[in-house]
C-alpha cells in the first residue's frame, strides 16, 4: 500500500457522526447550541468569579480556571466540525490534524490536574479548616496549577512528535469529528509500537495517580465528616463536595465509559458519538452544576446580569 511521510500527507478526512446527508443541518444546529452555549456557560463563571470578591479563594479560583479549559477544550475541535458540516467538506490538514491531537492532550490533561486540585482544595477545607489559607495559599496554588500544565504540555508534545515519525498510508479517513491519537496510529503504515506502548504507559500513569490523589483526598473527608457530631454539620460538609463530585463523576465516568464501549461494541463511529459526552455534553454541564448547587455563585451571577445595561 502506499504511504507517505510529512511532505506528501496533505490532508486527512475526517467522516464524523454520520454521513447521512439530510442529517448535516440538525447535527450542525445541535452542535452550535452546545457550544454557544458551553462558551456562554463558562464566560460567566469567569467573569462572575473575577468580578466579585468573596469569591477570591482557592476553591473558585480552580473552577475559574476549570471553565477557561473547558472553553479551549471544545475550541479545539468543535469550530472545524462546524465549518466541515457547513461547508460540506471532511478535509483536515496533516498540520492542523497535528495541532488538533497536541491540543486536545494538553487541555484533557489540564482538566485532569484542576480536578485533582480541586479535590485537595476540599479535603483541606474539610479536614483542615483553621489552617486553610496558610495551607492553600496563593502561591501553593500557582505552584500546582503550573506543575500540572508542564505534565501535560510535555505529555502532549511526546505523542505529537511521536507521531510525526511515522508514514502513513493511502487511506486517510478518522471516522471521528475529531482527530484523535488512537485514530491516527491506526492509520499508520509504519511500526507504532513504541507510540502504542507510550500511549498505554502514560495515558496509565497519568490516570490513576490523579484518579487515586482524587480518591484519597474524599477518604480523609468521609472520615473527617463522620467525625462531626451534628446531621446538619454533616450535610453542609458533603454538600461543599457535592459538585465537585458530579463533575468528577462526569469526566471520569463519561471518558472511561467511550473507551469501555468502543472497545465492546468494535464500531469507530459507535464510539465517535460517545465521545461526544466528555468533548461536548461535560464541558456545557459544568457551568450549570457548579452555578445551580450554589448559592454564593448564584449570587455572583445574578449581580452580574444586573450590571449589564438592557437595550430598549
Amino acid at each position: 500500500m502506499k504511504a507517505g511521510n510529512f511532505s506528501d500527507t496533505p490532508e486527512f478526512f475526517l467522516l464524523g457522526l454520520s454521513g447521512d446527508p439530510e442529517l448535516q443541518p440538525i447535527l450542525f444546529m445541535l452542535f452550535l447550541s452546545m457550544y454557544l452555549a458551553t462558551m456562554l456557560g463558562n464566560l460567566l463563571i469567569i467573569l462572575a468569579v473575577n468580578s466579585d470578591s468573596h469569591l477570591h479563594t482557592p476553591m473558585y479560583f480552580f473552577l475559574s480556571i476549570l471553565s477557561l479549559v473547558d472553553i479551549c477544550f471544545t475550541s479545539t475541535m468543535m469550530p472545524k466540525m462546524l465549518v466541515n458540516i457547513q461547508a460540506q467538506t471532511q478535509s483536515i490538514s496533516y498540520t492542523g490534524c497535528l495541532t488538533q491531537i497536541c491540543s486536545v492532550l494538553v487541555f484533557v490533561g489540564l482538566e485532569n490536574g484542576i480536578l485533582v486540585m480541586m479535590a485537595y482544595d476540599r479535603f483541606v477545607a474539610i479536614s483542615h479548616p483553621l489552617r486553610y489559607n496558610v495551607i492553600m495559599n496563593p502561591k501553593l496554588c500557582g505552584l500546582l496549577l503550573l506543575l500540572s500544565f508542564i505534565i501535560s504540555v510535555l505529555d502532549a508534545l511526546l505523542h505529537t512528535l511521536m507521531v510525526l515519525r511515522l508514514t502513513f498510508c493511502i487511506d486517510l479517513e478518522i471516522p471521528h469529528f475529531f482527530c484523535e491519537l488512537a485514530h491516527i496510529l491506526k492509520l499508520a503504515c509504519s511500526d507504532v509500537l513504541i507510540n502504542n506502548i507510550l500511549v498505554y504507559l502514560v495515558t496509565s500513569l497519568l490516570g490513576v495517580v490523579p484518579l487515586s490523589g482524587i480518591i484519597f483526598s474524599y477518604t480523609r473527608i468521609v472520615s473527617s465528616v463522620m467525625k462531626i457530631p451534628s446531621a446538619g454539620g454533616k450535610y453542609k460538609a458533603f454538600s461543599i463536595c457535592g459538585s465537585h463530585l458530579i463533575v468528577i463523576s462526569l469526566f471520569y465516568g463519561t471518558g472511561f465509559g467511550v473507551y469501555l464501549s468502543s472497545g465492546a461494541t468494535h464500531s469507530s463511529r459507535k464510539g465517535a458519538i460517545a465521545s461526544v459526552m466528555y468533548t461536548v455534553v461535560t464541558p456545557m454541564l459544568n457551568p450549570f452544576i457548579y452555578s445551580l448547587r450554589n448559592k454564593d455563585m448564584l449570587k455572583a451571577l445574578r449581580k452580574l446580569i444586573s450590571r449589564i445595561p438592557s437595550f430598549r
